[in-house]
């Protein structure tokens, strides 16, 4: 019988984290049987990695009824926080609407009242959901989802990104972030018959600094650039702009001091007229007048890089704030986890980002956000 390389990792992994509950914050998907043969493999592979899955009630319910239902989605969350036994809570996977859990867990402080110190992971419209956590003062992990990294169609996880899940799990944080050797084309295809078949990959350039200082430092926050614009513009869904703005989601100016701003585009592929729209937004919040830094995702299949670098450096006009681009996060693959809530040093010299927290353990609630 043929060494099975995962199994051999289980039993000699000592992991911080055990359980780990599964919640469905905006996109059903995860409940639909068109998707069995790709989450099948996905919870393989946290059961070989020594991991106790719960996927939460409403998470299983599908694309319709979870639309239909945000309330369940916030109710998933708000019991996966509470429960006492669970380390670590997972996204399944993004969508386009997790504002509407907005009144369900951020009035009369339900999600401060109910937070607790776990590992919280997930990106893309997950970015809105890190913004309440925020708002809560949870420090919180960005870059991957369960449909997204774990339940990834070659044979194996990729390795760059199960690295990182790796660490998270057997430690509770991250210590760095380096680029990856190599970055792949998105699927044309997610059917059956793409099991086991690897992706199209190429050489990856590193950290690109756009212009700035090579080191600088501050705490991470931010998440997927569309998200963010939707957050101020209502073309997608008018009330999200009111909801966002009822609740105060976004930081204030004076919030954004110390930290670094992460920018990632999704899967949608922004416009460069989008992508500029959504920096002024940022910048007529007074974001770039506040902040450190920006780390910049490589964009899928790097479509408008060269766009985008132009813009973010025209449009910031700060010609002294650093901007490095080309960062593994985000909806290109592979993808790294960046810590939101701890300090980080960018050294792009050295092509690292390293991060430091409290006790050396990244999780936990923090005062005063």
């Amino acid at each position: 019988m043929r060494n099975n390389p995962v199994r051999q990792i289980k039993n000699i992994m000592i992991n911080k984290i055990k359980n780990v509950a599964i919640v469905s914050l905006s996109s059903g998907l995860l409940g639909e049987n068109f998707i069995k043969y790709e989450t099948g493999i996905g919870f393989q592979r946290l059961k070989d990695l020594g991991l106790n899955v719960k996927c939460m009630p409403n998470s299983l319910k599908g694309i319709k009824y979870l639309e239909e239902h945000p309330e369940k989605r916030a109710e998933d969350l708000l019991s996966a926080f509470r429960d006492s036994e669970i380390d670590m809570i997972l996204t399944a996977i993004g969508g386009d609407d997790t504002y509407r859990l907005l009144p369900y867990l951020l009035e009369d402080n339900v999600l401060a009242d109910a937070v607790s110190d776990k590992v919280f992971l997930g990106f893309s419209d997950t970015t809105i959901n890190h913004f309440m956590l925020y708002k809560v003062g949870l420090k919180t992990f960005y870059g991957q989802s369960f449909i997204s990294d774990i339940c990834e169609l070659s044979n194996e996880m990729l390795p760059y990104t199960k690295k990182y899940f790796e660490e998270l799990i057997r430690t509770g944080h991250i210590s760095e972030v380096i680029p990856s050797d190599i970055w792949y084309e998105e699927r044309k295809e997610y059917t059956p018959d793409q099991i086991g078949k690897p992706r199209v990959s190429h050489n990856n350039q590193g950290f690109e600094l756009l212009q700035g200082a090579t080191r600088f430092s501050g705490k991470i926050l931010g998440g997927c650039i569309d998200s963010m614009y939707d957050m101020f513009n209502g073309d997608r869904y008018a009330d999200m702009p009111v909801l966002c703005e009822k609740y105060g989601l976004f930081p204030d100016k004076d919030a954004w001091k110390g930290h670094i701003i992460l920018l990632e585009s999704s899967e949608e592929m922004p416009s460069p007229e989008i992508y500029r729209k959504t920096l002024e937004y940022l910048k007529n919040k007074g974001v770039f007048d506040s902040i450190s830094g920006v780390l910049v995702g490589k964009p899928m299949d790097e479509t408008y890089a060269e766009e985008y670098k132009r813009l973010l450096v025209e449009v910031i006009d700060y010609p002294d704030l650093p901007i490095v681009f080309n960062i593994n996060i985000g909806h290109a693959t592979p993808r790294c986890i960046l810590p939101f809530g701890v300090e980080a040093l960018v050294d792009t010299e050295k092509q690292v980002i390293r991060f430091t927290g409290m006790n050396h353990d990244q999780t936990g609630i923090v005062s005063g956000t």
